[in-house]
């Protein structure tokens, strides 16, 4: 018998969802498995998602997400095997410490305080953020008794009951509504920092608990200068993130990627599965044509896994629905130095909601990572909307423009117009992981599993950040190829 007439017809798989968690995904599975057929879906006209670099007139300005963590390892190591290591650059390291804006002034967020707890009481001491009353209240977390109740509880709740109201509003609401983009009142701790609440169960006190934590790292730290690790907490790319989603590209199979090509239906065809895709771009009506699959990853943003899987299982279809998404929108705005009053000194600012603004945060893009500006000019990113201030959605881009500069002008004393600007819209663009997420999660992936050659992926389950998301559908790939693969989650 002929050796290539044996060998089996190549699994052929879909992914829906053009963002880091699809492209993750369709990597994965060409690492895994090379002969397999990837097609990867995406109804936009191009990939990344959130991730998408502009450069223009000098400035490198990232149009979504623009750095990410590396205390989880799943971004660096991607990073690693695509032979992008060498692009990667660290954060300025004098520009490390953010603001806060309190009473319409800014200040440094007091030193060693790690977004829900202090690791060094001085600083919060002397700081002009808080109130005599309200340090005090932060200084009596270390005496207080853990908390016995096992249920999910939201951020806000959890940080009143060991720091208090004030340290809550002026410090911690801040910092949270900077990352998720929601209302703390509603984010679910145990689905987004549970190691906060194991904190408080292991060592009674969140300043105890920090404490000997900071002793832990300071003794890593001191480890990795021996051996030479290079990078601190944040990283980015040299060229931008989309050299990340390029990279990525180039590895998958030619013509895998199908761009302005939006899923409008799925079947079941015995154990695999038939799309049905329109290319409005050619004229095709919607559902112009249908090919087969034998497995699918959906990493499309849940809402649209809601629609598709409604006819397979509606139960699964409401629960998906019922992970709600928050608008928002980045004003970028660059500067000469000598337009701008205040020196800049930090790595960004974050607004408290108790100060009445529509600004959730600023990155001050060309601290954190010179190369993003040419030398004597400032690149700012303003971040604005969710719950915060939905009607965003509704305001046409100079009315936007007009609200949030005026802002900014108070705040720093800004002189003149921007050099150079642009804004970024992201409708329903960012999960609100609500309390309960958690265990909505593990129904909505328990009724996904029954479905045969199918996965979920994407950063409405088990992470929003890129490591998460990359974590994520890499797993899900695994599972693709090897089916009876356990869930591992963390």
């Amino acid at each position: 018998m002929n050796a290539t007439a044996a060998q089996p017809n190549p699994r052929r798989i879909a992914v829906i969802g053009g963002g880091i968690s699809g492209l993750a995904a369709a990597h994965r599975l060409v690492e895994l498995e090379p002969t397999c057929e990837i097609a990867l879906f995406e109804k936009r006209s191009r990939l990344g998602g959130a991730l998408w670099t502009k450069h223009e007139r000098g400035f490198q300005v990232e149009l979504g997400v623009d750095n990410f963590i590396t205390t989880l390892p799943w971004g660096l190591a991607l990073c690693r095997r695509l032979g992008l290591e060498e692009q990667l650059i660290q954060t300025s390291p004098d520009y490390r410490q953010p603001f806060v804006v309190c009473r319409g002034r800014l200040h440094k967020l007091p030193d060693g305080f790690l977004m829900m707890a202090p690791t060094r009481m001085w600083p919060l001491a002397v700081t002009p953020i808080l109130s005599i009353r309200g340090k005090l209240r932060c200084a009596l977390e270390y005496f207080l008794p853990p908390s016995k109740d096992e249920t999910d509880e939201s951020i806000a709740s959890f940080v009143r009951r060991r720091l208090g109201r004030e340290a809550y509003e002026r410090l911690v609401e801040p910092l949270i509504g900077a990352v998720y983009a929601t209302d703390p009142d509603e984010l679910s701790l145990a689905a987004t920092l549970p190691r906060f609440r194991e904190m408080e169960r292991q060592h009674g006190s969140l300043v105890r608990a920090m404490r000997r934590q900071m002793a832990t790292r300071r003794r890593q730290q001191k480890g990795d200068e021996e051996s030479g690790a290079r990078f601190g907490m944040f990283v980015t790319l040299r060229e931008g993130l989309s050299s990340l989603v390029d990279a990525i590209t180039r590895r998958l199979p030619r013509h895998a990627v199908r761009l302005g090509t939006p899923v409008e239906r799925i079947e079941r065809c015995g154990d695999g599965w038939r799309l049905w895709t329109s290319h409005l771009a050619r004229g095709e009506s919607p559902e112009g044509k249908s090919e087969d699959f034998d497995a699918v990853m959906m990493a499309a943003p849940s809402y649209v896994a809601a629609e598709l899987l409604e006819p397979h299982d509606s139960e699964l279809a409401a629960n998906l629905a019922s992970i709600t998404h928050s608008s928002t929108a980045i004003l970028s705005l660059a500067f000469d130095d000598k337009q701008i009053a205040h020196p800049l000194d930090g790595m960004g600012i974050v607004v408290p909601a108790v100060e009445r603004s529509a600004i959730l945060a600023c990155s001050l893009s060309s601290r954190k990572y010179a190369h993003r500006a040419p030398e004597g000019k400032i690149l700012l990113r303003v971040f604005v909307g969710a719950s915060r201030w939905p009607e965003m959605d509704a305001m046409d881009d100079g009315e936007l423009r007009r609200r949030l500069l005026g802002e900014l002008v108070e705040l720093l004393g800004i002189d003149g117009q921007p050099i150079y600007e642009s804004i970024a819209r992201w409708p329903r663009s960012m999960p609100q992981y609500r309390v309960g997420h958690k265990e909505l999660v593990e129904h909505i992936e328990a009724r996904a599993a029954a479905l045969p050659n199918f996965e979920l992926c994407g950063n409405a389950y088990h992470g929003v950040g890129i490591p998460d998301c990359i974590h994520g559908a890499e797993q899900a790939a695994e599972r693709v190829l090897r089916p009876g693969r356990a869930r591992q989650n963390g």
